[in-house]
C-alpha cells in the first residue's frame, strides 16, 4: 500500500529529469541488502526552486522509504546528480 504513495511523492516531489539547476539538485541513492558499500540510485531532485526545497523532498522520501516494514536498505541523499 506505500509503494504508489511513495511512488506518487516521487513524481509530485518535482523529480523529473533535466529541470532545475545543477547547484540545486540533490539524489536519493540505497545500499544493497547483500552489498551495504552499494550505491543504487533511487530518484533524483532537481525541480526549479531553491535548493533547500530539493534537499528537503529528498530528505522527507529518505525517511519514508526507509520507514516502510521490512526494509532493510538504507536511504540516503547527496547533493548533486547521479554518481556511480
Amino acid at each position: 500500500m506505500r509503494a504508489p504513495f511513495l511512488a506518487l511523492l516521487v513524481v509530485v516531489c518535482g523529480c523529473s529529469p533535466n529541470t532545475g539547476s545543477e547547484d540545486h539538485t540533490f539524489t536519493l541513492y540505497r545500499n544493497s541488502v547483500t552489498d551495504p558499500n552499494m550505491r543504487v540510485h533511487v530518484a533524483t531532485f532537481n525541480a526549479s526552486e531553491k535548493e533547500e526545497y530539493n534537499r528537503e523532498n529528498c530528505d522527507v522520501a529518505q525517511k519514508l522509504f526507509g520507514a516502510q516494514p521490512g526494509v532493510k536498505t538504507r536511504f540516503w541523499c547527496e547533493k548533486g546528480r547521479y554518481k556511480k
